[in-house]
């Protein structure tokens, strides 16, 4: 990674002639305290200025493997740019040198051909390793998983958590692991034709461990806050850069294949080059092309076709399809209708709200999708949002059952748009997936409170006893029941649904029309219960019929009479009769094509 020449790379690193630390800050003065051997006094070097805030000295007689934290106004503190902080980002960083020899390059694949697997280091097996998560690699290129996307790893206050309180955005979390162990995991994923995403966070910094202000206020935008705190000022060139340099840090020293950005419609920025167009040219720039997946909850197609990210997570689907298929209507639930129709017009339009009022808000949302691709669209029945923000981390077959969970999921897998699973999704995990965090005593209680209260305005936790029995995130038992059982992917039904995702995965790769086939030749239509979805290419169609009702369908009811003649199924959810569509099935067939069936439904 290259920083600007006008302005040193900030952290320590090795060179030949010895450590070189830099470091920016208001204040006057700077030094360097590296810590010897236990027991021994540390040693405190003046660094010299170098003009605009930026302080640098090289130190020959440090190497890689000391410790050693900045100097600032007589106060000792963890250095923001650290390469890795073994214990803990409150305590001194490590000079880092890599002897990590790579064997693999980035993953080349088109957007259209992904599809990507999120999972959390700590909780993806046993040991909650990057040396563990490789072991389990095999598994999901084997399934036809093309890409797993890691939940933020950037150092965070405490042992465990989801990471989305990072503070040291350059140092991996050292509950995991090491940053060669994080390499290794890369560079694995690689040998295996997978890709890698990791979930970065720019919006806001945590709450624990964060020293960026106490370096230079100006990183943070005076009178400004967002849900997590102060937030971010990318006017600021020093932050700007911090961010910028990231990005290109994860690209160049561990070969991420792109990041997916959290929240970005809480990034504030006023400048004149938006900082996600530049963090756009810099994926576009690297060799090969990486890839940016934005969180945004406001339904802006600008971010892809103005700001040039890649894609953008479309929870629409999502929403309307748990509405539909649970009946629940708290929190933002409350915008949407039950019912099949608006999951057509999901598919149809790619999201719900585009320019209409939002019935919750009562304001404008969204504009329309019309100009993205499908594969800009990332599609989702479950991820750590909507499984972990629940009070019991519950997954939807808990809520829906196991029939239904197969057949929505042949639907994910049957559209265009890019699909996203979460750890476990594919064999239909049991354990849950709960909110967990490390916090001192004092935070801890804050963020237990928070949590309960943050349930309850729901109906199910109206009283305070009910509120009570929401697990303490706190507590290492929470993390601990949110840990993968993979021995259970192994066995009956588990396994059943295991193979009909492989199923879905491999017809999703090889069939003519999925493949080929994008948002021009994709239709929804409900009828009743019943959702039908085509995609066509050429002269062959493919129709899936998915019954999220209770009572059986008759199937020369839902296909046009040419059709109902030469069907052919490729993919059931489940066993069934041949001339019916049973309660809670999806059914995908090859039909011949009529363009009369096409009629009425726009792509």
């Amino acid at each position: 990674m290259t920083a600007p020449r006008s302005r040193p790379r900030l952290g320590a690193h090795v060179e030949e002639a010895g450590t070189r630390f830099a470091a920016f800050t208001e204040a006057s003065a700077c030094a360097v305290q590296v810590l010897g051997p236990a027991g021994a006094e540390p040693t405190s070097h003046a660094m010299r200025a170098v003009g605009g805030g930026y302080f640098e000295l090289l130190l020959p007689s440090v190497g890689g493997g000391a410790l050693y934290y900045f100097v600032i106004d007589g106060r000792s503190l963890p250095d923001p740019y650290a390469r890795f902080l073994p214990h803990g980002v409150h305590g001194p960083a490590l000079v880092v040198t890599s002897e990590y020899r790579w064997q693999n390059a980035p993953v080349e694949r088109r957007l259209s051909e992904q599809v990507i697997y999120e999972l959390h280091i700590g909780t993806f097996t046993e040991a909650g390793t990057y040396a563990a998560a490789s072991q389990r690699l095999p598994a999901l290129a084997e399934l036809g998983v093309t890409t797993i996307e890691l939940m933020p790893v950037a150092a965070f206050a405490g042992s465990r958590g989801w990471g989305y309180d990072g503070v040291a955005l350059y140092a991996p979390h050292a509950a995991y692991g090491t940053p060669d162990e994080l390499r290794a995991l890369v560079d694995a994923a690689h040998s295996l034709g997978l890709g890698v995403l990791l979930d970065v966070v720019y919006n806001h910094f945590g709450p624990a461990g964060n020293y960026l202000s106490a370096y230079a206020k100006s990183y943070f935008s005076s009178g400004i806050h967002n849900a997590w705190g102060n937030v971010p000022n990318f006017s600021d060139p020093a932050l700007r850069e911090l961010v910028l340099n990231n990005a290109r840090y994860w690209f160049e020293e561990f070969r991420f294949d792109g990041l997916r950005l959290d929240a970005v419609h809480a990034i504030v920025d006023v400048s004149p080059l938006h900082v996600l167009r530049e963090l756009a040219e810099l994926a576009q720039s690297s060799t090969p092309a990486r890839l940016l997946i934005a969180e945004d909850d406001r339904n802006q197609a600008a971010l892809v076709t103005d700001l040039e990210l890649s894609a953008l997570w479309a929870d629409d689907f999502h929403h309307q399809l748990r509405v539909t298929l649970t009946g629940e209507r708290d929190g933002y639930y409350t915008a949407y209708e039950p019912g099949t129709s608006g999951i057509a017009t999901a598919i149809n339009e790619g999201w719900l709200f585009s320019g209409r009022q939002h019935p919750t808000t009562g304001k404008p949302r969204g504009t329309p999708a019309h100009a993205l691709a499908a594969e800009s669209l990332v599609y989702c029945i479950q991820n750590h949002d909507q499984i972990g923000n629940r009070a019991f981390g519950d997954r939807l077959t808990a809520s829906i059952g196991l029939e239904a969970y197969r057949a929505i999921s042949m639907l994910l897998l049957f559209l265009p748009m890019t699909p996203l699973l979460f750890m476990g999704q594919e064999w239909a995990a049991s354990t849950p997936f709960l909110y967990f965090t490390d916090h001192d005593a004092e935070l801890g209680e804050l963020v237990r409170a928070g949590r309960r209260r943050e349930f309850a305005a729901f109906s199910q936790f109206a009283d305070e006893g009910a509120r009570s029995t929401i697990p303490d995130p706190q507590a290492e038992s929470t993390l601990l029941a949110s840990r993968l059982d993979w021995s259970e992917s192994e066995a009956g039904v588990h396994a059943e649904t295991r193979a009909l995702y492989k199923n879905a995965l491999a017809l999703r790769q090889l069939d003519p029309v999925l493949r080929a086939s994008g948002r021009r030749e994709l239709s929804a239509q409900a009828l009743g219960d019943v959702l039908c979805v085509r995609r066509w290419f050429q002269s062959q169609s493919r129709l899936l019929l998915v019954n999220l009702g209770r009572t059986g369908v008759a199937l020369d009811t839902l296909m046009p009479a040419a059709e109902d003649q030469h069907p052919r199924i490729l993919l059931r959810s489940s066993p069934g009769p041949s001339d019916s569509l049973p309660g809670a099935t999806a059914l995908l067939l090859a039909t011949p094509l009529n363009p009369n069936s096409l009629q009425g439904h726009p792509p």
